[in-house]
């Protein structure tokens, strides 16, 4: 099993769409690593998680076609996540199908922004949701609940195929405690987790800085979720982090955890 990460910048990119801050002015000089699309990721090359704004770009750049798709899970509604709007092209008159060639899994609040978007359209809508686990082809996947969004059961995703396991967790807060405890059952050979505030503290807690994830992690890796050879990289950083890539890299690394970029490839 192998995840791309097609984009791994937060909700506004990187460089800032409007941003004038270090980070910002960094990747406009440097391009590279420093460069963020907002976050996304495809299992094989045909389980897409999330579809943001920039979804196409993100393709073309990575070589890769839509119409290998099998399915498309969502995590949650923010809108760096879903642009509903880009659901049509797969569909007549732009192409022509009348039907929407994959699986869409989403909670319940991503499933009424859809259907109140396309509500005569043929699309095979799943509902998720927190802790029940689906069968997707040869995936088997868990979503749990993430701390984001108060009123929404916001989603990581736990994913195994082939005796690997992997959790994607991008916008997750600290944890309540019923994730903890259900991820004890979990080993995981790959965690994706989010990085979004970098050096700062926030008052919001729907995101992580880079002290949250140290402290995720090391809880983790007590109760043996991860083992010595789990992979751990970050994803989803925000410009307003205050952290370049080689910052990133320089704090992270002593730790053993890796930071991502778009178009990296991990395979586990």
């Amino acid at each position: 099993m192998n995840i791309r990460l097609l984009g791994t910048g937060a909700a506004d990119g990187i460089p800032g769409f409007f941003g004038d801050d270090m980070v910002s002015r960094y990747a406009r000089a440097n391009g590279g690593k420093d460069v963020r699309s907002r976050t996304a990721a495809i299992i094989d090359d045909g389980l897409k998680i999330d579809l943001p704004p920039e979804t196409i770009v993100q393709l073309q750049q990575a070589g890769l076609d839509a119409r290998d798709w099998t399915g498309l899970v969502f995590t949650h509604s923010d809108d760096d996540h879903i642009a509903v709007n880009e659901l049509q092209y797969a569909l007549y008159p732009f192409t022509e199908l009348d039907h929407l060639p994959y699986t869409i899994y989403a909670n319940a609040v991503v499933s009424r922004e859809i259907l109140d978007r396309y509500p005569d359209w043929p699309l095979e809508i799943m509902e998720t949701k927190s802790f029940e686990s689906f069968q997707h082809g040869r995936y088997l996947i868990t979503p749990i609940r993430a701390t984001h969004i108060e009123d929404e059961d916001c989603h990581n995703l736990i994913v195994q195929a082939d005796g690997k396991t992997l959790l994607y967790a991008t916008d997750t807060g600290i944890w309540p405690e019923e994730t903890f405890e259900f991820l004890k059952r979990y080993p995981l050979d790959l965690l994706i987790i989010e990085c979004s505030d970098g050096f700062v503290e926030s008052t919001y807690k729907g995101h992580l800085n880079i002290e949250g994830v140290l402290s995720v992690i090391s809880r983790l890796r007590a109760t043996g979720v991860l083992t010595a050879s789990s992979k751990v990289v970050t994803t989803h950083h925000s410009h307003h982090g205050n952290a370049r890539h080689c910052d990133l890299e320089q704090t992270l690394q002593p730790h053993g955890i890796e930071p991502g970029f778009d178009g990296m490839l991990i395979e586990i």
